[in-house]
């Protein structure tokens, strides 16, 4: 393999530590500035826990260093929420050379969307899927058995459940990518519906907690993004198939 054949995968490598590098600093500055405001956001975190739980109680942590790392871990997560419409926009950037020209112009669309989007599913899960989710953790107190939940798993169940929301409902930018490169199309998507609805559910057991109405909160607003997804890609399609027809009609 020459030189040639190296460069483009180089120019790749390149193109991706330096969209890495931005997105790092983008999450610094966030990180930074969401610091400032640590004990007020992982109040706002701990919220959904604190209206479930009896009055009194609170999160315990049982290493010196726990709630400091908590605190910090809560400004990072918040640094990348804050900066996510740049880091999307990194994204875009990374992937725009692969598309045609008149694509590279729905980058506000992608960074406006995908944002909506993640966010959104955060705060379905926030204040939707969290309260039932974790009142179902304390239905098992009885007379021999007290919760004493700690910052540490509250805080790595929350994060988890809220960037697997976040990311969850990014479906239909997927599908409309998917789409665009041809790796799916609207019969295929409509074909193996009961397929990715069963998957849904796997995924939705898998990442929510183990009661079936967080489980069912999950999938249901996968299957409808789904179902939004089938029609994205209908347009996609649509769309490729009438340029195709005007590049015919100027040969």
């Amino acid at each position: 393999m020459d030189d040639g054949d190296k460069m483009p995968f180089l120019s790749h490598l390149e193109e991706l530590r330096k969209r890495l590098i931005a997105c790092a600093i983008a999450v610094g500055i966030g990180f930074v500035v969401c610091y400032a405001f640590r004990e007020r956001l992982f109040l706002i975190l701990v919220s959904p826990l604190k209206g479930v739980l009896q009055t009194g109680d609170k999160l315990i942590y049982t290493h010196l260093l726990a709630a400091f790392l908590t605190y910090l871990k809560t400004a990072a997560v918040a640094g990348v929420l804050l900066a996510a419409p740049y880091l999307f926009y990194q994204i875009w950037m990374f992937i725009a050379p692969g598309l045609y020209q008149h694509e590279k112009k729905y980058v506000i669309p992608f960074v406006v969307y995908s944002t909506l989007l993640f966010v959104g599913g955060a705060l379905f899960g926030y204040f939707i899927v969290f309260p039932f989710g974790f009142q179902y953790f304390l239905s098992f107190e009885n007379a021999f058995i007290q919760p004493l939940p700690s910052i540490n798993e509250y805080f790595s169940l929350a994060i988890r459940l809220l960037f697997c929301f976040g990311i969850a409902f990014e479906l239909p930018v997927i599908i409309y990518f998917l789409t665009k490169i041809g790796i799916v199309t609207p019969e295929s998507l409509k074909k193996k519906r009961k397929y990715a609805v069963l998957l849904m559910f796997i995924v939705s057991a898998i990442l929510t907690p183990p009661d079936p109405a967080s489980q069912v909160m999950m999938a249901l607003p996968l299957i409808i993004l789904y179902e939004i997804g089938i029609i994205v890609a209908k347009l996609v399609t649509k769309k490729k198939a009438k340029k195709e027809e005007m590049e015919v009609e100027q040969a």
